[in-house]
């Protein structure tokens, strides 16, 4: 609620009386929240977003501007977005009715809806996506703040809301095969090489149960193996059956380092490196 004071004065044969000041306050009718649908992010990840406008007022407000700062932050002498909008993503919605018209959208960063229309007594929702881009923090407990500010038409004082989203702090696996030597010799030695790849702020450990499976075509026999150059037990860390030629890590003997994160000084973009373990299975064709 804004309040106002105003002061007369009464001039007469060159004096001046001030008047009293009366105060007044400004009823604020319209209101704005944001929420995001979900309140945890990773990398390459996307996230919709929702924006609530009530006006309780009995007239509508027309030319109405949104601003959407993108999560914006300084870095240096720069700004870094680490959102980026959806191109075409957005709905809008008036009292629970999706709109087909009025959509006046400039991407940015920031992005904008220009020219709001927010009737009386009525709620205008807009809903959009946004992209994880590379100047997001992704380490533990790192957020992203989202601001966004409603001004022009007939708004006396600028109405402000956040939303905040954390990192979803959990491991990030990925995992590549290789061969080697390729060809090989009948009834020759080959080797199945296995890196796996975090690129999550999170170590993947015994808990995580992570397993490999694979199945050997064509079948090996007389197998080692080795899981970041520590000899392997069949029995306590895989199983393999040679009859069928399936292999198998018991689950959460593998275990993979976090990622780490560092953020080049001059763009402000997030490198990863992901932790890598790795698993190889040698064997006789």
């Amino acid at each position: 609620m804004a309040q106002f004071t105003n002061q007369a004065q009464l001039s007469y044969n060159n004096a001046v009386i001030n008047s009293n000041i009366v105060t007044g306050e400004i009823l604020e009718v319209l209101s704005v929240t944001k929420t995001a649908v979900l309140d945890d992010y990773s990398r390459n990840d996307d996230v919709t977003f929702v924006i609530s406008i009530v006006n309780s007022g009995n007239t509508p407000f027309t030319g109405i501007t949104l601003t959407d700062d993108l999560g914006g932050y300084e870095f240096d002498d720069m700004t870094l977005y680490p959102l980026t909008y959806v191109a075409g993503s957005a709905r809008y919605y008036i009292n629970g009715v999706l709109q087909t018209t009025g959509q006046d959208i400039t991407a940015g960063p920031p992005l904008v809806f220009a020219n709001l229309t927010i009737p009386a007594n009525s709620n205008l929702i807009i809903i959009y996506e946004a992209d994880i881009n590379q100047f997001a923090p992704l380490g533990p407990n790192d957020t992203i703040t989202n601001s966004i500010t409603l001004s022009g038409g007939n708004i006396t004082t600028p109405i402000e809301a956040e939303e905040t989203i954390s990192t979803e702090d959990e491991p990030d696996l990925t995992i590549t095969k290789s061969i080697s030597p390729t060809p090989v010799t009948e009834n020759g030695t080959i080797t199945y090489t296995f890196m796996i790849q975090n690129s999550g702020n999170t170590a993947a450990d015994a808990g995580d149960n992570v397993s490999v499976r694979d199945i050997f075509d064509p079948i090996l026999s007389n197998i080692s193996v080795t899981f970041n150059g520590m000899t392997w037990t069949e029995g306590v860390n895989y199983t393999y059956d040679e009859t069928t030629g399936t292999f198998v890590t018991i689950p959460g003997q593998i275990t993979v380092p976090a990622a780490t994160y560092t953020q080049d000084t001059t763009t402000g973009r997030w490198i990863i490196t992901p932790g890598v373990s790795t698993l190889v299975v040698t064997g006789t064709i």
